[in-house]
């Protein structure tokens, strides 16, 4: 890879000449945000809701408070003189080629590219591995803006078709539509209100999940009864089968999919964001009836693939690491499940079979292994991977190779070629970047918590630092719905660690990188646990002189959103900048909104008065105080998120500013036709990266390196 060195030389230090204007910063005017005397009564205790008006994400008040609220926030971006080069130097660096790791269906293989600053990935045909990559679908060309964007893809068994879901803005919602291959040309075949949703082929047709069509806002109103169907090609969607549904059980959602031979379908229901019952079906049998295999959500199941009548299934009954089992469907109680990978003292994180042996993908101090077995379960080896960081592993069960990725925190995105048969990688598309990987390092430590937990956290940063509590620090993480924090690589971030950042991501429990019991250990009732374990890695930055309170800024995004706003108002004094983004803010009323019911089981419901209790006592919103000092907080949401509508964010936001009276700037960024993340074009993501790191820098009261460029 060649190596262009970058301008980092000098210590980052402060100049009168870039620190935040403080008369800028104490006098600036928020828009007035009205007050309605809207009162809950909970269990005895009344909560106020003065800006519920806010959660109407349809009308022209809102709408004009959100023209408002940009225009302080913009003007304040502006202000910052050396923002512009922030956003030319991502562009700089983002600039290079991006691929996904191959996939093949039907003798064909697929992949998605981007040129560089295309603002989305186009999928790709190839016949064989070495033809000529043909264009199969390129969003780019869907809307001027780059708001497209393609979902889910799903090529069918023959490799004669792909059906394809495109959201507009963000939005969770996806219309489905089918192609021709061979032809390139769209079939008539369009299904709408399709949401949370796979595509999974079974002959001239597939299955998918949907629901009715709203009766109130698409963005906010709340998701009930979810049902599967079947389409056939060339028919209207009116004419779809539905395969399967709950009519007692309006909060319940249905995922549908088939085994890679098309024998077998699974269903699996659920009732929040863990735990899944699972259903089967045997579809080689005429009129065969569906088998109940889990009949409750207590436990996750899922099904590897199949093998025969064998049905491989990754399970943390009675394993809170995960096992992998076999069972067939004429004795599907779990007392004749069989293991074949059993429980160890490292979490499963997923499974696939692959030229007939079954490979394992394992969690080890939250980085990947992975493994190999003959699929009677006898250990074969591990597969040889470049480093410690995060993989992408998968394929077709009757294929001797696949393709792979691995990356790490200063390690892009490269892709691997494996022969099952050598049990042997080699080399498929490494990227060209501007940026020298070698001058910088990771390291992880162990820190300890409030409670006495060790903790896991990675740290980044440009080798020869000096721990003299001055560097810039931007200490990111996430903490639940059994999510891992693993070594993965951003463009954007290493904007921040040429500039003299540290980047800190520590593995706070709430998340899956021990377990269930490490999941567990940060839901429902011991949700102070992430906030304490998070405290805790800024408090070690500090301890270990990484970095100050003064230059320290936290982020992180939906749950990690809830993270950063429950910090800030549980320990204000910590952080100099905080970053919450599309949070849960409002722990009370949450499962009012679109999907929001099912976190329940991550969260606990105010409707239950012990839950209400833990939920009030860290819910953001309700524990803004008065005459505080908050660090300089810049929330971020959008105007299409109908995954944590924007309403938590807008509450959040008034609430903070109508009660802080402090010298640091609280401001709310609101991105249009942009949703929960998902599809957001590069242009919008770039722009908004160089405001943080602008904001963050400006507040720190930092001059980077890349502002005294040209001066």
């Amino acid at each position: 890879m060649k190596h262009i060195k970058l301008v980092t030389t000098g210590l980052v230090v402060l100049t009168m000449g870039c620190t935040p204007d403080k008369k800028h910063t104490s006098n600036m005017k928020y828009p007035e945000t009205k007050k309605v005397d809207t009162v809950d009564n909970y269990f005895g205790t009344t909560v106020a809701d003065p800006y519920r008006w806010l959660e109407n994400d349809t009308t022209a008040e809102t709408a004009a408070w959100v023209e408002a609220q940009n225009a302080v926030t913009f003007g304040y971006l502006n202000h910052i003189p050396y923002r512009n080069k922030v956003k030319k130097r991502l562009e700089e660096i983002w600039n290079y080629p991006k691929y996904s790791a191959p996939f093949k269906k039907g003798g064909k293989y697929f992949f998605y590219k981007n040129n560089g600053l295309q603002n989305q990935y186009v999928l790709y045909l190839q016949k064989d591995i070495k033809a000529e990559p043909e264009v199969l679908l390129d969003p780019n060309t869907w809307s001027a803006d780059g708001t497209m964007a393609l979902g889910s893809v799903s090529v069918s068994k023959n490799g004669k078709f792909l059906a394809y879901a495109i959201s507009a803005s963000g939005s969770d919602w996806n219309t489905i539509l089918v192609m021709d291959i061979e032809k390139k040309s769209l079939l008539p075949d369009t299904l709408q209100w399709v949401k949370f949703s796979g595509i999974s082929w079974k002959g001239d047709g597939f299955y998918y999940s949907r629901y009715d069509k709203p009766k109130g806002s698409n963005l906010s109103t709340q998701n009930q009864f979810h049902k599967i169907y079947f389409h056939k090609l060339g028919e209207d969607q009116q004419q779809d089968i539905l395969v399967y549904e709950d009519k007692k059980a309006p909060l319940r959602n249905f995922y549908a999919g088939t085994s890679e031979d098309e024998r077998f379908l699974i269903i699996s229901g659920s009732e929040g964001t863990s735990g899944n019952n699972l259903v089967i079906k045997d579809l080689s049998k005429p009129n065969g009836a569906f088998v109940t295999v889990v009949s409750d959500f207590k436990n996750d199941h899922g099904v590897v693939d199949t093998n025969g009548d064998d049905i491989y299934l990754m399970s943390n009954l009675n394993a809170p690491n995960q096992r992998i089992i076999k069972l067939k469907l004429d004795k599907p109680a779990s007392e004749n499940w069989m293991d074949v990978v059993p429980e160890s003292q490292n979490r499963i994180q997923g499974a696939s079979i692959i030229g007939g042996k079954l490979f394992v993908e394992y969690l080890v101090d939250a980085s990947d292994r992975i493994y190999r077995y003959d699929l009677s379960g006898k250990k074969e080896g591990a597969v040889t991977l470049p480093g410690i960081g995060s993989v992408g592993f998968g394929g077709n069960k009757d294929d001797d190779e696949c393709f792979y990725t691995f990356t790490s925190f200063t390690f892009p995105t490269t892709i691997y070629r494996y022969s099952v048969k050598t049990n042997t990688s080699e080399l498929f598309r490494k990227p060209e970047i501007d940026f020298n990987t070698d001058e910088y390092e990771t390291k992880q430590v162990f820190y300890t918590s409030k409670d006495g937990t060790k903790v896991p956290m990675f740290i980044v940063h440009k080798k020869g630092i000096k721990l003299d509590g001055t560097n810039p620090t931007w200490l990111y993480s996430y903490g639940g719905f059994d999510i891992s924090m693993t070594p993965g690589f951003s463009v954007g971030r290493l904007v921040w660690l040429e500039n003299g950042g540290v980047y800190a991501q520590p593995s706070i429990r709430g998340g899956g990188e021990y377990g269930e019991a490490w999941h567990k250990g940060g839901m429902l009732l011991n949700k102070q646990n992430v906030f304490d374990d998070f405290i805790a890695a800024a408090e070690y930055l500090i301890r270990e002189k990484y970095t100050s309170s003064e230059r320290l800024a936290i982020s992180g995004g939906s749950n990690g959103g809830l993270l950063v706003g429950a910090t800030i108002t549980q320990r204000p004094d910590l952080v100099k900048v905080a970053f919450p983004a599309v949070g849960v803010m409002d722990m009370l009323r949450y499962e009012k909104f679109t999907i929001g019911w099912a976190w329940a089981t991550e969260y606990g419901s105010a409707k239950d008065s012990v839950h209400f209790k833990n939920l009030l006592r860290y819910s953001p919103l309700h524990n803004i105080k008065e005459g505080v000092q908050y660090p300089a907080t810049m929330i971020t949401t959008a105007d299409h998120d109908d995954r944590v509508v924007p309403a938590h964010s807008f509450k959040f936001a008034a609430t903070l500013q109508e009660k802080y009276n402090g010298t640091n700037p609280v401001l709310i960024r609101i991105e249009t036709k942009a949703g929960h993340g998902a599809g957001k074009p590069t242009a919008k993501i770039i722009e908004e990266q160089a405001d943080l790191y602008s904001f963050a820098w400006y507040n720190m009261g930092v001059l980077p390196p890349i502002a005294k460029e040209d001066m």
